[in-house]
């Protein structure tokens, strides 16, 4: 599996406040963004598997609406967790 206990402890603990940390906004947008990734190099090599590739569409808005929501309460947060996962707006 591609996302076991031991990862998703390793990238809650680096964007989040600990590693058990995982209702934080940012902890949250950074695991979208690992599983993202993922599912974006499945669909180049699997460009027909239309179930997966709407599941990252569920997947990117989920994303987008944590980012919203970090936008509109702490500026600041928003852009150290853009800058530390290099998205664009």
């Amino acid at each position: 599996m591609y996302l076991d206990n031991a990862k998703k402890a390793e990238i809650f603990g680096q964007y989040g406040k600990s590693a058990t940390d995982t209702g934080s906004a940012e902890s949250q947008i950074a695991l979208f963004t690992y599983r993202i990734k993922h599912l974006t190099e499945h669909l180049k090599a699997n460009h027909k598997d239309y179930r997966t590739a709407r599941s990252l569409t569920q997947l990117v808005g989920k994303r987008r609406a944590l980012l919203d929501y970090l936008y509109d309460r702490d500026i600041n947060r928003y852009r150290a967790i853009v800058k530390a996962l290099g998205l664009r707006k």
